[in-house]
């Protein structure tokens, strides 16, 4: 039993110490005058909130508890020798330039690709998935955060949104990108700009072939900027495409079960769920979408164990790739995986780190806009290490509440024997 736990806190010591530096923090421009630094090496100080935030730390009170808790061999390594003021903290994140933050995110990204932790799995090329995400904050600047119509006695609040970019097919579902959705326009006001920043990120690497978005995106121009960008699309269809819902609702909703062209059966909770894809391409250049190629209709039905009907719904989609290019059952995969970026981030995100309730600073817009995107490369690093480091299924299915207990532990109770051999982190980037 402790040679196991031996073994677990140096495979963690080990992600820390080896996959942290991948980012680039380093790297990173300090918004901080010159004269008066107490803290002087900004990465450190940048890698210390990511490592706080991978041992679960909700707030700056939280990580600056940690920071003085920290054991002293893990502190040499991540250069973190000292106690970390909170207010030290937000001072420098309420300064931080996103897109500063947003390069370290990218350098992430380009090294697990490097190494090969990207492949598509069970598909036969990549997919991102695009999707809003928004924050209530009490800060506004009218530039980062949008304030929200106020009525009379209630507490002012604005909403800082991002728009979130996960390469679903890749095992992780990593965040590869959060791109901020600037005040003056909406989620889909800034569709074309979100995918055109991402694109521009990762063209060299060839990360993914199609794009997927809502509803809300689905339109005639927000397609033609898809494949304009050599890319194609999958978009989900309803009522704000009307002629073409109607003509989809046409041709696949009165289809039988028996003629499904792929099927999936899962078992949720005390239910199970059954998913129907079925596939036309008999709507390629409809309504004067030259590109459109093919639509999919999902049934979804969830019965309890006894037989009886809990849900039933049909969505539908439509994409650019032709049919041939996948097999009916790889459609209804690309169809299930379009909700990686709310299963596997989005709900990650609030449900295990608590973003939407404890964002770190409120009053800032900036501030928690850094803590944001520092997040997003704490949720890599973890979920690379669960899903393509850990090479057994049970560690894969490991709680993401475990997982940040046990990095916790390790910054605390981790020894000099757990650390032999392991590769240093350089410790010039030690603060100071």
């Amino acid at each position: 039993m402790e040679e196991q736990k031996t073994r677990w806190y140096r495979r963690l010591a080990g992600l820390l110490v080896a996959r942290l530096p991948e980012a680039r923090l380093d790297d990173v421009a300090d918004p901080r005058a010159r004269r008066g630094r107490r803290w002087k090496n900004l990465g450190a100080l940048l890698g210390a909130v990511v490592a706080g935030i991978c041992a679960g730390a909700k707030s700056l009170a939280q990580f600056e508890k940690m920071t003085a808790e920290m054991g002293r061999p893990m502190r040499r390594p991540l250069g973190i020798l000292r106690r970390i003021p909170d207010t030290t903290l937000r001072d420098l994140l309420c300064i931080m330039d996103p897109n500063e933050l947003r390069g370290a995110l990218h350098s992430q990204v380009r090294a697990a690709h490097r190494r090969k932790a990207l492949e598509p799995n069970q598909l036969p090329f990549g997919v991102l998935v695009l999707d809003g995400k928004n924050t209530a904050i009490s800060g506004c600047d009218d530039f980062y955060a949008q304030r929200q119509s106020q009525h009379e006695g209630e507490q002012f609040t604005s909403l800082l949104r991002t728009v979130t970019c996960t390469l679903v097919s890749a095992a992780a579902k990593p965040c590869i990108d959060a791109i901020p959705i600037p005040a003056s326009t909406n989620e889909m006001g800034h569709f074309a700009t979100a995918l055109r920043e991402v694109v521009r990120a990762y063209a060299p690497l060839g990360l993914f072939r199609l794009v997927s978005y809502d509803a809300g995106a689905c339109s005639l121009e927000n397609a033609n900027v898809v494949r304009g960008l050599q890319l194609h699309y999958l978009f989900g269809l309803k009522g704000t495409q009307p002629s073409l819902l109607v003509e989809a609702k046409r041709l696949l909703e009165s289809r039988p079960t028996t003629e499904a062209d792929a099927v999936t059966e899962d078992v949720v909770g005390a239910n199970i769920v059954t998913r129907r894809a079925y596939i036309t391409e008999e709507m390629a250049d409809f309504g004067g979408w030259g590109h459109l190629r093919t639509v999919v209709r999902i049934e979804s039905e969830t019965r309890a164990r006894d037989g009886k009907l809990v849900a039933h719904d049909n969505r539908y989609f439509l994409s650019s790739l032709q049919r041939v290019a996948l097999a009916d059952a790889q459609w209804l995969r690309l169809v299930r995986w379009h909700w990686g970026v709310e299963n596997n981030c989005h709900n990650t995100f609030d449900t295990v780190f608590c973003e939407d309730d404890k964002p770190w600073i409120k009053d800032s817009p900036q501030g928690p806009l850094a803590v944001l995107l520092l997040r997003r490369i704490a949720y890599n690093l973890l979920a690379l290490f669960r899903s393509v480091t850990q090479r057994s299924e049970e560690r894969r299915r490991l709680p993401w509440a475990d997982l940040l207990r046990g990095v916790a532990q390790v910054l605390v109770a981790v020894t000099e024997a757990h650390l032999a051999d392991l590769r240093p982190r350089n410790t010039a980037a030690a603060l100071a």
